[in-house]
């Protein structure tokens, strides 16, 4: 409890522009979790290419996880019509249904984490007309008055940071995996167009 308070106190004067930060942050780490959930079950809940080629060849499927090799075969065995040209069409077409899903939120998360320094930035600024409004009124001469609006200055200017240098990592750490999930999506549909 003794921390939440000590991070309340530490933010507040970083005034109103602190709300859409910490807004920003919590909205920003609940995609990646999100997509860190979902990579965790599309690598380990799967089948390889050699247990998809075995599926196709008529293997049981009805203990087959959920994982990404898996419902393309599950959706491509549905879909089927028995025409070798069509089948590899089909084939195409599941590998394309996942897709989407496997870039899904990568674009929020990026633009998140570079409106948060923004946002930063933005407190910056009223930090600093803050301040310059104290020294119209009470001149150079009263520290003590000029350091509220320097605190806002400097909190927002960190706290953006600390939302966006962690969630670019994040985001660029995220799009590799997917490249390479997107990558054995391209090999499993050239094994099963051959076998089909």
């Amino acid at each position: 409890m003794d921390f939440i308070l000590e991070t309340y106190d530490y933010l507040r004067p970083g005034g109103i522009v602190m709300i859409p930060i910490i807004l920003t942050s919590l909205w920003m780490w609940a995609l990646i979790i999100e997509r860190l959930f979902y990579l965790r079950r599309m690598r380990h809940r799967d089948i390889s290419l050699k247990e998809a080629v075995e599926i196709l060849q008529g293997k049981d499927i009805s203990s087959l996880s959920d994982g990404l090799m898996a419902r393309i075969v599950i959706r491509f065995i549905k879909e089927k019509v028995g025409q070798t040209d069509l089948d590899r069409n089909i084939i195409n077409q599941c590998a394309m249904k996942e897709r989407p899903l496997l870039r899904r939120y990568l674009a929020a998360i990026t633009v998140l984490a570079a409106v948060a320094p923004l946002l930063g930035l933005l407190g910056t600024v009223t930090g600093m007309i803050t301040t310059f409004n104290v020294i119209s009124i009470f001149g150079t001469g009263n520290a003590r008055a000029m350091a509220g609006g320097i605190s806002e200055a400097l909190i927002t200017t960190q706290s953006g940071l600390l939302v966006a240098i962690p969630g670019l990592f994040m985001s660029n750490f995220l799009a590799r995996r997917f490249a390479w999930l997107e990558n054995s999506l391209d090999e499993l549909a050239m094994t099963l167009r051959r076998y089909v």
